[in-house]
């Protein structure tokens, strides 16, 4: 998976997609995790990562991470791998 090539992204967390106009400002994992996936890290990678980073149980962990994936999916952000 990755992030669309036509999505801008700022370093303060501002997501514009620009071929539906919407918008969206992601907190501080949000914007780790995107800038991580942008990157090419896998989602075994991040979620290590995020482990090492924050003191959370890998059950939570995984479960919030697959949420937020989720919401970029259906929010349009990314597209599998070819």
């Amino acid at each position: 998976m990755h992030i669309k090539e036509n999505i801008a992204f700022s370093e303060n967390g501002f997501v514009f997609n620009p071929s539906t106009g919407d918008s969206f400002t992601m907190n501080k994992t949000g914007k780790e995790v995107i800038f991580m996936i942008k990157e090419g890290k896998s989602i075994s990678q991040i979620s290590d990562i995020l482990r090492e980073s924050y003191d959370v149980d890998l059950t939570t962990l995984e479960r919030y991470l697959t949420d937020f994936l989720n919401d970029l999916n259906v929010y349009n952000l990314l597209e599998e791998e070819k």
